[in-house]
C-alpha cells in the first residue's frame, strides 16, 4: 500500500480486527434469517452484534489501552483524543432477514479528524479501507487490494444517486427535497447503508444523502469517501461524521447537491 500514512499500524490493527470480526459475524449470520430483540428505538440487535463488539472492544484495550471506544451497542468508554468509533454491523436489519448487504465498520478519529477506516462486508466478499494520506483501497487485505477513485461525473443530468428509506426524509419533512434531488439525476437506486457510500468511493456512484445517522454509523465511511477524492459533509455542511447526517459525493457535484437539499 502506498504512500505511507502516519496511521498506518493502526490501520493494521483495525484490518488484523476485522479478519477477527468478520469471523465472528459470519458465523452468525444465516440465509434463512436470525433471531433479534428489539431496542429502545425499535431497531433489531442480535447476539452477534453484540459479541463483535465486545470483540473488537477487547482487542483494542489490549493493543491500544490509552484509546477510547465508541461503540452502537455498549456506549463510550474513555476519554482519550483518540476514539475508535465502531458499528459491530451496519445493516443489522438486513443481517437478521438473510440480506447479504451488511458490514462492520471500524474507524479511528484522532482529535477532530477520522484518521482511519475499515468497512468489512464478508458476505459480500468485501472490504474497503482507509488511512489518512494513503488513497482509499478495496480488497480482503492490504496485499491484494486494488485502489479505489470517485467518478469524473460533473452534472447532475449525468449523475447516478443512491438514497436511503424515503420514509426517513419524510420524518423529516423533507421528502419533498429528496425527490427533487432525484428528479435532477440521471439514475436512482436505494442501496442503502454502508454500500452507497462505498459505491461513491468506487466510483459506480456520485451522491449518497442520508438524513439522520449516529456517529458509529459514518465514521469507518469518511476517510475512504474521501481518500478516494469525493467529499463527505452534513446536511448543513458540517465536515465528516460529526453532523448527525450525511451527504457523500464525487467532489465535483457537492456544491450542485447541497444547493437542491437546503
Amino acid at each position: 500500500m502506498a504512500p505511507e500514512s502516519p496511521y498506518q499500524t493502526d490501520l493494521a490493527l483495525a484490518l488484523a480486527i476485522a479478519d477477527q470480526v468478520d469471523a465472528v459475524t459470519m458465523a452468525g449470520f444465516r440465509p434463512t434469517g436470525v433471531a433479534y430483540t428489539a431496542k429502545e428505538d425499535n431497531t433489531p440487535v442480535t447476539e452477534t452484534d453484540r459479541g463483535a463488539e465486545q470483540l473488537i472492544r477487547d482487542i483494542v484495550k489490549r493493543e491500544r489501552p490509552e484509546d477510547a471506544v465508541v461503540g452502537e451497542e455498549f456506549g463510550t468508554d474513555g476519554t482519550s483524543r483518540r476514539r475508535w468509533i465502531i458499528d459491530p454491523i451496519d445493516g443489522t436489519a438486513n443481517f437478521v432477514r438473510g440480506v447479504e448487504v451488511w458490514a462492520s465498520l471500524i474507524a479511528l478519529v484522532d482529535g477532530d479528524s477520522v484518521v482511519v477506516g475499515v468497512v468489512s462486508a464478508p458476505a459480500l466478499n468485501s472490504r474497503w479501507f482507509a488511512a489518512q494520506g494513503a488513497g482509499a483501497w478495496k480488497g480482503v487485505s492490504q496485499e491484494s487490494a486494488r485502489r479505489i477513485s470517485v467518478s469524473k461525473v460533473a452534472t447532475l443530468s449525468d449523475a447516478f444517486i443512491s438514497y436511503s428509506s424515503m420514509r426517513e426524509w419524510e420524518s423529516k419533512g423533507a421528502l419533498d427535497t429528496i425527490l427533487g434531488l432525484v428528479r435532477e439525476c440521471g439514475r436512482e437506486r436505494g442501496f442503502g447503508d454502508f454500500l452507497s457510500y462505498m459505491l461513491v468511493a468506487e466510483g459506480v456512484v456520485d451522491i449518497a444523502p442520508e438524513p439522520e445517522l449516529a456517529l458509529y454509523d459514518m465514521a469507518a465511511l469518511v476517510p475512504i469517501v474521501e481518500e478516494a477524492g469525493g467529499r463527505f459533509t452534513a446536511l448543513d455542511g458540517t465536515p465528516g461524521p460529526f453532523g448527525g447526517n450525511a451527504v457523500a459525493t464525487n467532489s465535483l457535484l457537492h456544491d450542485a447537491v447541497m444547493e437542491k437539499l437546503q
